[in-house]
């Protein structure tokens, strides 16, 4: 059985707009994201140091909202979240393009446009993290060089770009056919396929090069139902 990480997906809102937060909580919380609140720009900052918050909400009339935004884009400095939404009175909206947002939305703030940002957003989160995101399980897979014998190996984790392979010795440079039945999977995924790196473990990473266009979309879709499941 497949083993998937967590993926709930996570959102701060920076604001002292009581109503405002009371609404957004509401419609985060029927997107199915966790919602924090924090009423200083100074500790979302120090929050975002160490945690993962996939979506920012930012009320620009909160003072020291600026700062934040450009500790954010402060070059060299890694946070685990961009700015995605930002909400403010007209006047504040003025100057979004210092910000790094993608999108924004005026307060008082509209149900109906609130619930079609953020849903858009959502979307955009998920997609990058099914992109990015590997999923743990432990089925055999086939690797072959063109012209040389099957080589057999477990599944360590397979994502929408590679897999994570144990093998019992070395795999030769160059490219690769890769073949695995990913549970529940309609057909057999097939591959081509290179290698990127192994260690003396006998894990090697392999990047797709080619995969079908149809078994590309089923990988996809696999991937997407693993993580509803969770």
């Amino acid at each position: 059985m497949s083993k998937v990480r967590d993926m709930t997906l996570s959102s701060m809102v920076v604001s002292r707009d009581w109503q405002e937060v009371s609404v957004l909580e509401c419609i985060l919380g029927g997107l199915h994201m966790d919602v924090s609140v924090e009423c200083e720009p100074q500790r979302a900052m120090d929050r975002l140091s160490h945690s993962k918050i996939d979506a920012l909400i930012v009320d620009c009339d909160l003072n020291g909202t600026f700062q934040l935004f450009r500790e954010l884009q402060t070059p060299g400095r890694q946070f685990n979240t961009v700015p995605l939404v930002i909400m403010g009175n007209r006047q504040g909206m003025a100057s979004l393009d210092q910000t790094g947002a993608l999108f924004a939305f005026e307060k008082p703030i509209s149900v109906e446009q609130a619930v079609r940002t953020m849903s858009a957003a959502r979307c955009m989160i998920l997609d990058g993290r099914l992109r990015y995101q590997r999923i743990g399980l432990e089925v055999p897979v086939s690797l072959k060089h063109k012209g040389n014998k099957k080589l057999d190996g477990h599944l360590v984790n397979v994502s929408q770009r590679g897999m994570r392979i144990a093998t019992e010795r070395a795999v030769d440079p160059g490219p690769l056919q890769i073949s695995c039945e990913l549970p529940g999977a309609k057909s057999q995924l097939q591959a081509q396929a290179e290698v990127v790196w192994q260690d003396k473990s006998g894990n090697v990473g392999v990047r797709f090069v080619k995969v079908p266009e149809q078994q590309q979309r089923a990988l996809e879709l696999w991937l997407a139902q693993q993580f509803l499941a969770n």
